[in-house]
């Protein structure tokens, strides 16, 4: 194993389990779920000795966190991926849908990231992670944090909507040209706003229109059960459709397009955007974003 962080307590008043006072005092660890796997992993030493959760720091003890080898033997997920944008604190990546981001399976996104980024130089460096979601069949732009310090502030951002995120979907039947959806999603408040760019008629469909998107909430599967719920479910999905009008063969036509947010260190305004898939421009050849 080797030594990644170490600090020295000071006196205490009154004695504190180890897992209750070490939250915090590790830069690459900061939640007390993290301390108490990481202490049960044998990866925390005090005094030299690897501790236990039981045990009682009162004072001038050494703790040591250590971090386990890489074990050269252990299989890879090789998926090559589009980088948009990386720096030593994040990374924008160009999620293919077929593709989940994360979860107990081996195909994620997430495993594949270690072979696509560079490693942080920072301190508190981290196996790269995603820190949203995009469903499986969707495409688009997807945020990854390199470093333990710029997970908890995109994070912080997400929860207080200060990450603005547009998509384009093509949707089906006749819409208003613009509209706010407020409709609960499982007992949740629940927000998404649209505009319709164009419409053109279809035999199949009557009509099929490609739609900027903007959820204001991050409900699960929210702008698909959106739709849907006012008549309008996006080309091709399986899930949220309306029977007799679900298309087999060319999957969600659902792209996330842009992403806007401060950059942790520089605090400058960052925007990406990734133009629409081939798919979506066979149906609408004139539009340009």
């Amino acid at each position: 194993m080797k030594l990644k962080e170490k600090h020295i307590s000071p006196k205490q008043e009154i004695p504190i389990r180890l897992q209750e006072y070490a939250v915090g005092i590790f830069n690459t660890i900061p939640t007390k779920s993290g301390i108490k796997k990481a202490i049960k992993k044998g990866l925390v030493f005090v005094n030299g000795k690897v501790a236990s959760t039981a045990l009682f720091i009162s004072g001038e003890e050494t703790i040591e966190l250590y971090q386990e080898e890489l074990n050269e033997t252990k299989k890879q997920f090789i998926f090559p991926l589009e980088i948009i944008y990386e720096d030593e604190y994040l990374a924008v990546i160009f999620k293919p849908s077929g593709i989940v981001v994360s979860g107990n399976s081996f195909a994620t996104i997430n495993n594949a990231l270690e072979q696509n980024l560079k490693v942080s130089p920072l301190e508190d460096a981290i196996i790269p992670r995603a820190v949203h979601r995009l469903d499986y069949p969707t495409n688009g732009l997807l945020l990854i944090s390199k470093t333990n310090s710029t997970t908890h502030y995109l994070s912080r951002l997400f929860e207080e909507k200060k990450i603005s995120k547009t998509y384009h979907a093509v949707t089906i039947g006749k819409m208003n040209s613009s509209r706010e959806i407020n409709s609960p999603i499982d007992g949740k408040e629940s927000k998404s706003e649209f505009s319709v760019i164009q419409s053109i008629t279809s035999e199949k469909y009557e009509h099929l229109n490609l739609v900027e998107l903007y959820p204001k909430t991050g409900r699960r599967h929210q702008l698909r059960k959106h739709l849907l719920g006012i008549g309008n479910p996006i080309l091709g999905d399986k899930d949220y459709f309306i029977e007799g009008l679900v298309s087999f063969g060319n999957g969600l036509y659902l792209h996330a397009t842009s992403l806007e947010f401060m950059h942790p260190a520089t605090m400058k305004k960052m925007k990406f955007t990734k133009e629409l898939p081939k798919k979506f421009k066979r149906l609408f050849p004139d539009v340009s974003l």
